[in-house]
């Protein structure tokens, strides 16, 4: 073969080689990161799916969402699967899920720009040994909630940790038939927070260097109103006097530095079987909204607290420096610590101190009624009004959801 024949076939078969022959190859698919790729296995997930989290912080700029009912996403243990979003640019949260049959276990959800864990509108929602964290210390810049279902139900949240929201570590707005158990909420305007809801359990927690330990609200001009039926029982309730950091504005930004339990014009409560130790303002505070002097044009909504059941529960310290003009004039006038309970002493016209509040078996427990309504005139020391008993609470129980 002539060698310049040969020469033009080798440059035709590399020609060939090199082009595929005349055929053009497919672009390749730029690889997802894992933001992405776990954002796609949520969207793409059927019922009964399980999407794990390996072990490492995984770094995520976008929020995740979850639409989809029946589906577990679960990590390797909350100080091991790690998902972090401290460089977020877009979501207003970590995870918003809007699902029914919803768990989510073993993990953490760090420096998210808004909130957490969002759960809406959801039935039969389990959050199992998950850590919410902004790891930069308390700031109002941080996200509002750490945990947060909201007009939920059948709710139960167990072995988690909240640390650092400007709102509330653990919050359930709205919601009925809630546990909240074996969980730890830290250096948070709130630690836990009940707000506008009913049938709610919240046992064996500690609440400690929050603002405020635990909140039982009622607010106005929501969809869902009426709180009542909580039973706050075994929990640790302890130094809650980390100053308040809530953006300006906020309704828990009016919460004293520490506020042992809160209770704003919710009815039916009982608290039992907890230690309350060291908090600065009051170890329990039994509050009607008009405490706030904030206005309010909602007809349906009830600003008194009542049926309050406290008893059983054990107390040490606090008082010693209460955040609230209130509480320090009642200790100049008085020359002692603010007492263990106090009641602003606002109620309905005609109604008696047992419908409100009834002490019972709380060791030592020294009280008072602000006497609020009459602009703090005249504050009694006198519990003898409240010395009675209320029928206990029933214990919730959670269809559908394992407890």
């Amino acid at each position: 073969m002539p060698n310049n024949l040969r020469s033009i076939i080798s440059l035709g078969v590399s020609i060939c080689v090199l082009s595929a022959c005349g055929k053009q190859s497919a672009p390749l698919e730029p690889e997802l990161n894992f933001g992405e790729s776990l954002q796609q296995q949520l969207i793409l997930a059927q019922a009964g799916d399980v999407i794990e989290i390996p072990a490492g912080t995984h770094e995520l700029a976008r929020g995740l969402s979850l639409s989809v009912a029946g589906v577990t996403i679960r990590g390797e243990g909350m100080d091991r699967s790690v998902l972090s979003f401290r460089d977020q640019m877009q979501g207003a949260e970590g995870l918003l899920v809007n699902a029914n049959d919803f768990t989510i276990e073993n993990l953490a959800i760090e420096d998210t720009v808004g909130d957490a864990i969002k759960i809406n509108e959801s039935e039969n929602i389990v959050i199992r040994n998950v850590r919410t964290e902004w790891t930069g210390g308390p700031s109002s810049t941080n996200g509002a909630y750490g945990i947060y279902p909201v007009q939920s139900s059948n709710i139960l949240i167990d072995g988690a940790v909240a640390i650092g929201a400007s709102d509330a570590g653990i919050y359930v707005g709205q919601s009925t038939n809630i546990i909240v158990r074996n969980s730890r909420a830290e250096y948070n305007v709130a630690g836990i927070e009940i707000e506008n809801s009913t049938f709610a359990d919240v046992y064996n927690n500690i609440a400690t260097n929050n603002t405020g330990g635990i909140l039982v609200f009622d607010l106005p001009n929501l969809p869902v109103q009426g709180g009542r039926n909580t039973r706050v029982f075994d929990n640790q309730i302890t130094n809650n006097n980390v100053k308040n950091f809530a953006p300006e504005g906020n309704i828990v930004g009016e919460v004293p530095t520490g506020s042992g339990l809160m209770v704003l014009a919710n009815d039916s409560i009982e608290v039992f079987g907890n230690e309350f130790v060291n908090n600065d303002s009051t170890n329990i505070m039994i509050v009607s909204y008009f405490i706030t002097e904030r206005p309010f044009d909602d007809p349906n909504y009830d600003p008194f607290p009542e049926g309050i059941y406290i008893h059983d529960n054990s107390f040490s310290g606090g008082g010693a420096r209460p955040d609230s003009e209130p509480l320090n004039l009642l200790m100049q006038a008085s020359g002692q610590n603010i007492p263990d309970i106090v009641w602003d002493g606002v109620k309905l016209p005609g109604k008696a101190g047992e419908e409100i509040l009834c002490l019972s078996n709380n060791e030592d427990a020294s009280f008072v009624n602000l006497d609020a309504s009459n602009d703090f005139a005249a504050p009694s020391f006198d519990s003898s009004a409240h010395a009675c008993n209320l029928p206990s609470l029933s214990v919730i129980s959670l269809s559908s959801t394992p407890d």
